[in-house]
Order: C-alpha cells, then sequence, then structure tokens
C-alpha cells in the first residue's frame, strides 16, 4: 500500500459567524394592539478556535476540508428574547503548527502545546432590538439593529516540528537507522535515498533524563534554493535547541565526507543564519566499513578543533551511547525550545471603531468608512425615531465638526450611504 503523502503547510479560508439582527416588534394584546416595543437582541456569531492536539500528526486532512465557518447567530424575537448564538468551530492541528496571515504573512500563533486553544476569529455581536433604543422622549423606537457581518480570512498553517535535536546529513547516511537505534521510534529504513519523506520523532532516556530527536528528511545541495526535499523540511529544524550531523564516513557513496560536510551546512546558511549558527556534534557513521579509517582520520584533522566527533555504527549500535551522553552534556548548557516569535492577542474581531474619511465630489461632500456602513444597516429612511438616531451618531462621531473644517456651507449637499441632504448649520 502506497505510504500517506505527508502534508505540512496548506491553505485554509476561515469565516466567524454574522451576528443576529435585532427585532422590531411591539406587544399586541386583544383589542390592545401596539402596546409597546418588545424587540429582543440577536445572538452572536460563532467563533473560530485553532487548538493543538497531540493525535494530529500533519495537516493532510487540511488537503479535502479547506474552509471553516462559524455558526450566524439567530435573530432576536419577540417577548425581548435574545436570538441564539452561532456555533463555535474548533479547528483542531498538529503541535508545533505556526499560522500565519495569508496577506501579510504575520505570524498569528504557534500552537505549541497539546490542547493549547487560541481565539483566531471573533464572530459579529447581535444587533439589539428595538427595545434596547427606547428613552425618555423615544417610547416607541420602531426600528433595531443589524447584526455585525464578519469577513473571511484566509490562514497558513506551518508545521514545525518540535524537537530538542535535528538530525541532519545527505541521504542514505544512517539518519533513520541511528534514530531506531537511540528511541523507540520506527522509521522506514532502505537503502535508497529519500527513503524517509515526512519528519520522524522519537524520544531519547538515559537514566531520568529524555530528548526529543527528529530525524529530517535528507537534504541534498541546493535545496535552501527548493531542490529536492530539503527546501520543504528545513523549516522543522528552525526551532530545534541544537543539531546532530550525521556523516556516512566511509565515502561508500563516492563522496568526499568533508565535502558533505561543507555542502549541507552551505544549505544551512543559504535558507536561515540562525539555523547555521546551532550549535552542532557531528556523528561519522558507518566507521566499520572496510575504508572508513583514513577518512576519519582526515576528517578529525580538518574540524576535531571545532566540533565534538563522535565515531559509530548505526546499525550494530556501535558508540551511540557515547553521543547520547555527549547530546545530554549540550542540552543541559542550551535554552528550551523557543516559540516562533507572534502577537499572543492577535485576533480577527470587529474592534468597534467606526472611522470615516469625507472627500468633495464634485460640490458634493461624501462621507465614506465604516461608520457609513453601520449606518447604513441601521438607519430606517422613513422613519422619524431612526432618523433621529442618524443625525445623533454623526454629531457624536464628529462628521458634522469635520464638515465645517472642510469649509461646508450651508444648503451645501452631503452623501453618506443612501443618505443625501442639504446642509444646515
Amino acid at each position: 500500500m502506497a505510504d500517506k503523502i505527508f502534508t505540512d503547510k496548506v491553505k485554509i479560508t476561515i469565516k466567524s459567524g454574522d451576528g443576529g439582527d435585532g427585532m422590531n416588534s411591539f406587544k399586541a394584546y386583544k383589542g390592545k394592539p401596539a402596546c409597546g416595543p418588545d424587540g429582543g437582541d440577536g445572538g452572536n456569531g460563532g467563533n473560530i478556535f485553532i487548538q493543538a492536539d497531540a493525535n494530529v500528526n500533519d495537516l493532510l486532512a487540511f488537503r479535502y476540508v479547506s474552509k471553516y465557518v462559524a455558526g450566524n447567530g439567530e435573530r432576536g424575537g419577540t417577548n425581548k428574547c435574545f436570538g441564539r448564538y452561532g456555533t463555535d468551530v474548533i479547528i483542531k492541528v498538529p503541535v508545533g503548527t505556526v499560522v500565519k496571515d495569508f496577506e501579510t504573512d504575520t505570524v498569528i500563533a504557534d500552537m505549541f502545546a497539546d490542547g493549547e486553544k487560541k481565539l483566531i476569529a471573533e464572530g459579529g455581536r447581535g444587533g439589539k432590538g428595538n427595545v434596547r433604543f427606547t428613552t425618555s422622549r423615544r417610547h416607541a423606537p420602531n426600528f433595531a439593529q443589524k447584526g455585525e457581518k464578519t469577513e473571511p480570512h484566509v490562514l497558513v498553517l506551518e508545521l514545525k516540528v518540535i524537537a530538542d535535536v535535528g538530525l541532519i546529513g545527505f541521504p542514505n547516511v544512517g539518519k533513520s537507522t541511528l534514530l531506531s537505534k537511540i528511541s523507540a521510534a520506527r522509521p522506514k529504513i532502505a537503502n535508497y535515498h529519500f527513503t524517509t519523506l515526512s519528519p520522524n520523532l522519537g524520544v531519547v532516556s538515559q537514566y531520568d533524563k529524555s530528548f526529543v530527536a527528529a530525524d529530517i528528511p535528507g537534504l541534498i545541495e541546493g535545496a535552501a534554493d527548493g531542490a529536492g526535499l530539503g527546501h520543504d523540511f528545513l523549516r522543522h529544524i528552525e526551532r530545534t535547541r541544537m543539531l546532530v550531523h550525521v556523516i556516512d564516513v566511509s565515502g561508500s557513496e563516492g563522496r568526499d565526507p568533508k565535502e558533505d560536510f561543507k555542502k549541507i551546512n552551505n544549505e544551512l546558511s543559504g535558507y536561515s543564519k540562525k539555523l547555521a549558527a546551532l550549535p552542532q556534534i557531528i556523528a561519522l557513521n558507518k566507521c566499520d566499513v572496510y575504508g572508513a579509517e583514513e577518512n576519519i582520520k582526515a576528517f578529525k584533522k580538518a574540524y576535531g578543533r571545532k566540533y565534538k566527533i563522535y565515531t559509530i555504527a548505526a546499525v550494530s549500535g556501535e558508540n551511540t551511547d557515547g553521543l547520547i551522553s555527549g547530546i545530554f552534556d549540550m542540552l543541559e548548557t542550551l535554552p528550551a525550545v523557543q516559540r516562533v516569535e507572534h502577537d499572543e492577542n492577535f485576533t480577527y474581531r470587529k474592534n468597534g471603531n467606526l472611522d470615516f474619511e469625507i472627500y468633495l465630489d464634485g460640490e458634493v461632500y461624501v462621507v465614506v468608512g465604516s461608520l457609513v456602513d453601520m449606518l447604513c444597516r441601521n438607519v430606517v429612511l422613513n422613519d422619524p425615531d431612526s432618523m433621529a438616531y442618524f443625525q445623533k451618531i454623526i454629531r457624536e462621531k464628529g462628521v458634522i465638526n469635520k464638515l465645517k473644517e472642510m469649509g461646508i456651507k450651508e444648503n451645501d449637499v452631503v452623501s453618506i450611504g443612501d443618505v443625501e441632504f442639504e446642509f444646515i448649520p
């Protein structure tokens, strides 16, 4: 049976629920119609959450379902009844998933721990029923507020494996075999390039200590520019604390171990300077193969002063205990795995800022902006109380003062949405 396609980067669309409209209604008893307003508020729209789940391994499911829409709030009812709230949507992703806004590429969440849950998009507020607009002078308002509408947003989900140690190196150098020897992980192993098509994680224990190691699919020259599989998987070692660079010191595939080491480090530098600066331990693998001894001497002469070098035979497990001890010693000197920098308070929400702009179209003063959008949803043109509310809002929000600053004169025409009127100071 074919292996499942590993998916570690996807694009999805989300939309929180619209708020329900407020109800415009009046009590009515037999023989006594219109006894007073009783319209209830609309329900709030549903929210969109993202939750980290250790039982989810990759982002494959998002290839088939890429749009997530929360429920809309219901309209308010008569007798001051509230509308029902919209249903929330919880999107479950693998631990280590980084969430970005597609348009700005801004990191808005790092789902770092199992069970972690973040509000990504807030539902629209429900509109107020007409009973909420009663005042000492307005006893029977014949209008209600519309619910807030929400906008869709496009997100990029990017899986970055959370591991203490990343195993890197050319294909077929023995990374998967090493991981299987030092942990309980059982990655697919075969004697051909690109056996590993997805990062494999294993927990390595020694007495009461442990660390998580990730076997990263083999890199090749040009990986940082997109060649082979490397470009897709370099992101998985971005948040590791250190690297174990596995080298085929036997030269069994006709390559020079020293050149292999240089090429892989050049790819790390090409992808990320921060990645290239991570501490490295070198594991010279296949040291039991005929001809490896001379290469070991040459390699240690070239790099022995700068790096800790361990000679191992991953197949037999020779000296892997020494390598593990060396990794633990280095980890004790390094900071813990860090989250990707992001705005912890970021949420797509209706922020309530009712902005406006005014420009001249010929001799007409045109007012546009979110304030106008709100008024267009809520003002009933043929209702005196609703128009009184309209006039009150544009004065309170500074529209009139701004018009005066721009030099408006008496009887000049002002356009606000569907309403045009002559200015009277």
